[in-house]
């Protein structure tokens, strides 16, 4: 596992919203819902399109394109299309308020 790498601040990424951000070149969907904040490969293994664009609903980030549903927690598809899960990468927000930064190491 890589060491933990600065992402961007926590103020800039609201309750209910993802980002795509680039770790050492590998695009990674930051996303933060449920008071919790999750990092995973951002490309959908179905169609190869940023999953950082779908929707969110609890725990699950829905790709735009055909649906597919991945766990933010475990990276398992619900169903699919998609049939192969998406990497989790460990996430540590350090600091507090507008200070707090979210940490991302590439698994």
């Amino acid at each position: 596992m890589s060491a933990f790498v600065e992402a961007l601040r926590l103020i800039d990424l609201p309750e209910g919203t993802a980002k795509r951000v680039e770790i050492d070149g590998e695009p990674i969907a930051v996303v933060h819902t449920q008071g919790r904040v999750f990092a995973v490969d951002d490309t959908c293994t179905h169609a190869e399109v940023s999953l950082a664009e779908g929707e969110i609903d609890g725990c699950t980030l829905e790709c735009w394109l055909h649906g597919s549903r991945f766990d933010l927690r475990t990276g398992r598809p619900s169903g699919p299309p998609a049939t192969r899960p998406i990497a989790v990468h460990p996430v540590e927000v350090t600091g507090t308020g507008d200070d707090a930064v979210i940490r991302i190491a590439l698994t």
